[in-house]
């Protein structure tokens, strides 16, 4: 910006000077041209008064004009200070006021003197061979009746004139020096004046090229450069508004990305992922500085997913598929590859979006295993039931003592169905949550003395002895009914897989929980409720499985002992539906411990 205003001071000097030195050529021009013709004009007057006072002598002798006219000139020159000269008409001197004539060469070729002869009156400036100066010659033809006399003709020396021309074009460089001194101030001011309001349009273009658009420029004037200055502070406004409401976008979009459950990946056409959102770090093990700029190939753990984005590049059409990934974790992974441009000017690129289903596939096959299970499970007492009564329908009912044991059967068996009809709605009304609890303050060392005097006489039958291990003023936040359900559950599963003679044992202590600033005290005390029995113990390799509905390690002992297979599964739910958690330690011929473990307050 400054070059532009030393280029514009420049300007204006070159102007004033081209300008200054125009006059002054033109005043000199005229003033010499007005001076010369003022001149010629005396100098044509002088003639023809000295033809008046001396007239061109006639009837003498070569030698006798020559001297006549010699004296005259010599005489003019003391009078008038003018270099008189006589030429005779074939352009031989015959008298001059400086110079001898004889010495002087004829002057027939000198173009005042042939003007003069042609039409009367010549002139002509040229530099004297004699004088060594720029002379100014007049001549006139003398008047004559028959063939011209000769001509007289007067010169003077233009010193005075150049002198004066000299002086003219000193005070005229003089003055436009002192003219550029001004110009070149004023100049200055003016651009500044010009050049100032646009640096302050170029600074603000400039800030507003790196994204700040809150500078304004002052814009009070009414001239063109008022008017440029509104409407670069509308732009800017207008441009603020425009970067922040993408900014609200861009931050509304990243963080529905950065929130999604799926995996969202965008490839371009040179196979560099774009984009690369929570979700897919989930998925995939690996974070966005990770993959972001870097090519998909790169993903050494996903080979079948490299694979499929290969394909779906050099396709250009859309994938559904599922494949199964092992890192960081074992998961199944809907996959959606869709192709799209991300700018008009590029190649089609790929947006993957991956989610995981690997809950809902392990979800749709428990349902069928459970309607499988449950189809089984129904199948057996059905088939009994519809056995011995058409047994007894075709005869077996008069042999009194046949038909007393099948219809015993069919009761027992209908009582099984019934106990089974029923965990089903009943674990079917817990999974749903339409099962509410209640809660109120439970004596936990009351509570389980009941428990374990309601099984008694079953524990009994079998020779078992129930052994209780509680603190006094034990008092946990339960819904004491499903509490019940939970512990009647345990110590029915204890009895049943505990051999005669051996023992089942509960025990419940108070956890405290840890101490921190941020939690109230108390937050998290729990009470544990162990279940120990010495029955038959569970493998290893059924622990994993051993809360699943119908999920049974011994299956024939379990049917023969009324289980319905639901009743592990109930009291997982129960002690979620507390807030709590339910685990098993196992060893086989030893026996199992069922560890329950509740918040003392409930959440």
């Amino acid at each position: 910006m400054h070059k532009f205003r030393f280029k514009l001071t420049a300007l204006f000097m070159l102007l004033i000077g081209l300008t200054v030195i125009a006059a002054g050529i033109l005043m000199s021009t005229s003033y010499k041209k007005n001076h010369m013709s003022s001149l010629k004009d005396h100098m044509l007057s002088e003639i023809r008064v000295l033809n008046e006072a001396v007239p061109w002598p006639e009837g003498e002798t070569d030698a006798e004009q020559r001297t006549d006219l010699q004296e005259a000139a010599t005489h003019f020159r003391e009078i008038a200070d003018m270099r008189l000269t006589y030429i005779r008409a074939d352009g031989t001197v015959l008298g001059d006021s400086n110079h001898d004539p004889a010495t002087m060469e004829n002057h027939a070729n000198r173009e005042e003197f042939k003007e003069a002869l042609e039409s009367g009156i010549g002139s002509s400036v040229r530099k004297s061979p004699t004088l060594d100066q720029n002379m100014l010659y007049v001549a006139m033809r003398l008047p004559s009746a028959g063939e011209p006399q000769g001509v007289v003709r007067l010169a003077v020396s233009l010193k005075d004139v150049e002198r004066s021309l000299g002086n003219m074009w000193l005070a005229l460089v003089l003055s436009l020096l002192l003219l550029f001194l001004v110009a070149t101030a004023v100049s200055y001011r003016i651009a500044l004046g010009v050049t100032r309001p646009l640096e302050r349009m170029t600074s603000a273009a400039k800030r507003m090229a790196q994204m700040d658009y809150k500078l304004r420029i002052p814009d009070g004037g009414q001239d063109e450069v008022s008017e440029l200055a509104r409407a670069l502070n509308a732009m800017a406004s207008s441009l603020q508004q425009q970067v922040d409401e993408i900014r609200l976008n861009e931050v509304r979009l990243q963080s529905v990305l950065d929130n999604m459950a799926s995996g969202v990946i965008m490839i371009g056409a040179d196979g560099r992922i774009r984009l690369y959102n929570r979700g897919a770090e989930g998925l995939l093990g690996s974070s966005a500085e990770e993959r972001t700029g870097r090519s998909f190939g790169e993903i050494k753990q996903q080979y079948e997913l490299v694979q499929l984005i290969r394909e779906a590049l050099q396709l250009h059409e859309p994938i559904h598929d599922e494949l199964t990934v092992y890192y960081p974790e074992e998961k199944l992974l809907e996959l959606s590859a869709i192709p799209m441009r991300m700018s008009e000017n590029e190649e089609q690129g790929l947006l993957l979006v991956l989610q995981d289903v690997t809950a809902i596939r392990r979800l749709e096959k428990m349902r069928s295993e459970f309607v499988a299970n449950v189809s089984h499970e129904l199948k057996t007492p059905v088939a009994a039931v519809k056995g011995f009564a058409e047994t007894l329908l075709n005869g077996a009912m008069d042999d009194r003592e046949t038909a007393q044991s099948f219809l015993t059967i069919i009761h027992d068996e209908s009582d099984r169905l019934n106990r089974l009809i029923g965990d089903i709605l009943e674990l079917s009304k817990i999974e749903s949550r339409r099962s509410t609890l209640q809660f109120s303050p439970v004596d936990l060392h009351v509570f389980l003395e009941r428990m374990t005097e309601f099984m008694a006489t079953e524990a009994a039958k079998k020779n078992i002895g129930l052994e209780l291990q509680a603190e006094e003023e034990l008092f946990i936040e339960a819904d004491e009914d499903r509490l019940g359900q939970i512990l009647l559950n345990l110590l029915q599963n204890g009895i049943n897989y505990t051999p005669e003679g051996g023992k089942v044992k509960v025990k419940a202590e108070f956890i405290p929980g840890t101490e921190s600033e941020s939690d109230e005290e108390g937050a998290d005390d729990r009470v544990r409720i162990t279940v120990s029995d010495t029955g038959i113990g569970i493998p290893r390799k059924d622990l994993p499985r051993i809360f699943e509905r119908f999920y049974r390690v011994d299956k024939a002992r379990s049917r023969s002992s009324g289980g319905t297979g639901l009743g592990l599964s109930i009291v997982k739910h129960l002690a979620e539906l507390h807030h709590g958690t339910i685990r098993v330690e196992s060893t086989v011929g030893v026996g199992s411990h069922f560890i329950l473990e509740l918040p003392l307050l409930q959440p």
